[in-house]
Order: C-alpha cells, then sequence, then structure tokens
C-alpha cells in the first residue's frame, strides 16, 4: 500500500519562495509508485494542501489532517523542504514528534541548535571544531564599532543569527559602515553575529543519511563573482560551483572527517550541508543546514548527482530512514 507524504513548504522567513522551488521539485520526483506525495504550503495565516489543480484544502492542525473529495487524508510521513523559520528551526519538529508522524529532517533541538549560528558554534568549538572569531548583538544593545573592530578586524562579515541564504548578511571594509549593516541584518532577526573575515577556498559539503549509511556527498568548490556568497551569487547566476572540489588530498581528508564528525557528534539526520572556509589545510566552520536546497540547480542535488544517486533515489531515501 503507498504512503501518503505531506511535503511540506513555505515557511515565515524570506527563504518561503526558495522553499517553494524546493518542495516542488521533491513532489516532482517521488516515485508515485510506492508514495503519494501531497502539497502543504504553510503559511502563518492558513497550512492548506494543494490539489492536483491548486486549490486550496484547509489542513487541520490537530492532527495535521486534510479532507480531499470528502475522504479524509492521513499522513504516514513528512517531507520537510522549509527552509528557514519554521521547518528549519524546531518548530515543526517538534509538533511532528508530538503528533507521532516521522518526518525527513533533524529532531526538533537539533534544528533549533544548528539554526542557531552562535549556540552552534560555541557548542562546537570545545570538539576542536575551528571558528572565525566572533562578536554578538542583540537588538537593543547599544553598538561600540571599536569593540567590534577590537574583536574581529576589518573586513568583515555581519550576519542575522538565525537566518539562511544570505538574507541579512554583509561584508564590512569600514568602520563607518558598520551600524548600516547591522541594521540590514536586524530586519532578518533580533540577533546579530559579526566575523572575522575568513581569506581562503569555500566548499559546501553535503552529509546525509543514506540506504542506512551516513555519507559524505562530493564536495562542491565555491567560486563567486560577487564579493562574497551572496543571495545573487546563490540563486541568480553570480557563482560557479565546481564538484567535485579542486582542494588537495589533505583538505578533502580533513573537511570529510569534520563534515561527518558534526553531523554523528550532534546526532543529525536527513540532509545537511556545512559550509567550511579553508585556511591552509585547516577547515574553519562557517555554518550548518539542515533543510538545503532541493531543485536540480542546488548544491546538495548536485552533488548526489555526482555521486549517482538519482533526485528519486535520494528522496525516496530520506522518507525510508524517517520511517525507518
Amino acid at each position: 500500500m503507498k504512503k501518503n507524504i505531506a511535503i511540506i513548504m513555505g515557511g515565515y522567513s524570506s527563504e518561503r519562495d526558495i522553499s517553494i522551488k524546493s518542495g516542488t521539485v521533491v513532489h516532482q520526483y517521488l516515485d508515485k509508485e510506492i508514495f503519494n506525495p501531497y502539497r502543504v504550503l504553510i503559511s502563518r495565516d492558513k497550512w492548506v494542501c494543494l490539489d492536483d489543480d491548486d486549490r486550496e484544502l484547509l489542513i487541520d492542525k490537530s492532527d495535521f489532517s486534510v479532507y480531499i473529495s470528502e475522504k479524509k487524508i492521513n499522513f504516514d510521513c513528512v517531507f520537510n523542504a522549509i527552509h528557514g523559520s519554521p521547518g528549519e528551526d524546531g518548530l515543526m519538529q517538534a509538533y511532528f514528534e508530538l503528533l507521532r508522524i516521522p518526518q525527513t529532517a533533524c529532531e526538533h533541538y537539533e534544528a533549533a541548535l544548528t539554526f542557531n549560528k552562535r549556540d552552534l558554534l560555541s557548542t562546537l568549538k570545545p570538539y576542536g571544531i575551528h571558528c572565525a572569531e566572533s562578536y554578538y548583538i542583540n537588538s537593543g544593545d547599544i553598538v561600540s564599532e571599536e569593540k567590534i573592530i577590537s574583536k574581529v578586524g576589518l573586513p568583515c562579515f555581519v550576519k542575522a543569527n538565525r537566518a539562511g541564504s544570505s538574507y541579512g548578511i554583509s561584508k564590512v571594509y569600514r568602520k563607518e559602515n558598520l551600524k548600516t549593516a547591522i541594521a540590514k541584518a536586524f530586519s532578518e532577526d533580533s540577533e546579530v553575529i559579526i566575523e572575522s573575515f575568513l581569506d581562503g577556498t569555500e566548499v559546501s559539503v553535503g552529509v546525509i543519511t543514506y540506504k542506512g549509511v551516513v555519507t559524505v556527498l562530493p564536495i562542491t568548490e565555491i567560486v563567486t563573482e560577487n564579493d562574497f556568497f551572496d543571495y545573487e551569487a546563490k540563486y541568480e547566476g553570480k557563482s560557479t560551483e565546481i564538484t567535485p572540489a579542486r582542494i588537495t588530498k589533505t583538505q578533502l581528508e580533513n573537511v570529510t572527517k569534520w563534515a561527518k564528525y558534526i553531523y554523528t557528534t550532534l546526532g543529525l539526520k536527513g540532509y545537511t550541508r556545512s559550509e567550511f572556509i579553508f585556511i591552509k589545510d585547516i577547515p574553519y566552520l562557517l555554518e550548518v543546514n539542515t533543510t538545503p536546497g532541493l531543485t536540480e540547480e542546488s548544491i546538495l542535488p548536485q552533488q548526489a548527482k555526482k555521486a549517482g544517486i538519482s533526485l528519486k533515489a535520494l528522496f525516496g531515501s530520506a522518507i525510508e530512514e524517517a520511517m525507518r
């Protein structure tokens, strides 16, 4: 009997449109002989299931069910394709855990931890993970440019602490531009992290559980036409993504070891994509994404293709792992 799969997409953040693209690709490629996939659009004002004619059918939040043609549909598993809140910060994971519905992303605590850049880096540093120097600001704090520069130097990166896809990020070269960059980051989140600039090769490392085995996918090197890997570089063709990355054997061994170590130490599951910058042979962690992009052009599907894993197999495996 085919399993009913809810593909949740959308969400509350600036990444909503990207998430819908990811979810649509999952819906397209899931094996229809094994699964009955349903598109579920999550927004602040309503949760709806889209039928084949894109009509909106309200989700019953009490048990996450929907009526289609007067028949109640319960879901056997949820495929989480929401980037940002509430799919990547643990809110949806906690909801489904209460309902005892398996879902493809990591659990709620691990999602909240990895979504919070400050907490993630603070947790991993004692394990020997290398990270950039950082400075934290909360909304309402007095901003001292002198203290910031003394800690992280110039240039530096100003980021929203809990946001993805390069929303709210700026590279700052001059002291007088710090406050504008901080205001931009605060437009995305009430917490800001400011990090020192790392001058080296940037790579993206996909780690997944595939057919029961934690697997590090072929590594991607990021070469951007812009000053850094910003939204335009990620989604508007202003970068070159080279898989496999042009890195040394030592660099490959080091980043593979650390990416897998982070995945297993934090108890992650499903798909993850970690970003690193090499300083000589040492990979410095930037962030860990637990619901990465899943369009044909996204980095993790590119890596899976290089590993000989089709999108149908990649997406099907995530559901099988969640339901195992």
